[in-house]
C-alpha cells in the first residue's frame, strides 16, 4: 500500500494519513463518503441505496501513465482512500476481497465512474482516464469501489493480498 487518505468534507482530493480505521459497513472512518447509504453528493435521495462505495482504491501506476502524458497526480488526489502498486485492481471480478493490513477486508464492488470534477484539479483529466479497448468498449482507469467486511487499521506500506471469488467471474462495471 503506497498511501492512505481521507476528507472529512465534500472536497475533490483527501489528505494522506498515516494510519486510517476501515470500519465494517462505513468505510473509512472520518471520511465523507463513509456510512451504509450512499454518501456522494451526485447520488444523494430522500431514500438513498446502499453505499457500494465505502472504500476507493486506485493503483498509482495510473499516476505514472498520467505524468508521461503530462499531468501531475499524487495519492489522494484523485480522491482515492487507498493507494496502492503491483496490483491490477481494475482487472479483478467482482466480489474480490483484499485483505489490507494485519485485520481489514475490503470486497470489491465495481468500478469508479469518473466524473467531470478530474477537470477540476487538471484539465483534460478526465479523458485521460478513459480509454477504449481493443474492441472499442470504454475502459474506466479512474480505480476500482469496495465495502468493509472486516474492520482494522491501515497503513502506508502494509501489505494487500488478493483473493479471488470462487465460481464464475463477473468483471468490474461502473457502481
Amino acid at each position: 500500500m503506497v498511501a492512505v487518505s481521507r476528507s472529512a468534507v465534500h472536497a475533490f482530493a483527501k489528505v494522506n494519513q498515516d494510519v486510517v480505521r476501515l470500519a465494517v459497513g462505513v468505510g473509512v472512518e472520518g471520511d465523507v463518503h463513509s456510512g451504509a447509504a450512499v454518501q456522494h453528493m451526485s447520488r444523494r435521495e430522500p431514500n438513498p441505496p446502499p453505499n457500494l462505495r465505502q472504500v476507493h482504491l486506485m493503483q498509482t501506476e495510473l499516476f505514472d501513465e498520467l505524468a508521461g502524458r503530462g499531468f501531475t497526480v499524487a495519492p489522494g488526489n484523485l480522491g482515492e482512500n487507498v493507494s496502492t502498486r503491483g496490483i491490477d485492481l481494475l482487472a479483478l471480478p467482482v466480489g474480490t476481497r483484499l485483505h489490507l493490513g494485519e485485520h481489514a477486508v475490503v470486497e470489491l464492488t465495481g468500478l469508479r465512474n469518473p466524473c467531470t470534477q478530474l477537470d477540476g484539479h487538471q484539465v483534460g483529466l478526465m479523458r485521460a482516464v478513459l480509454d477504449r479497448d481493443a474492441d472499442g468498449t470504454l475502459v474506466r482507469k479512474a480505480g476500482v469501489m469496495g465495502v468493509v467486511l472486516v474492520s482494522g487499521l491501515v497503513r502506508p506500506g502494509d501489505v494487500i493480498s488478493v483473493e479471488l471469488p470462487a465460481g464464475p467471474h463477473t468483471a468490474l462495471a461502473p457502481v
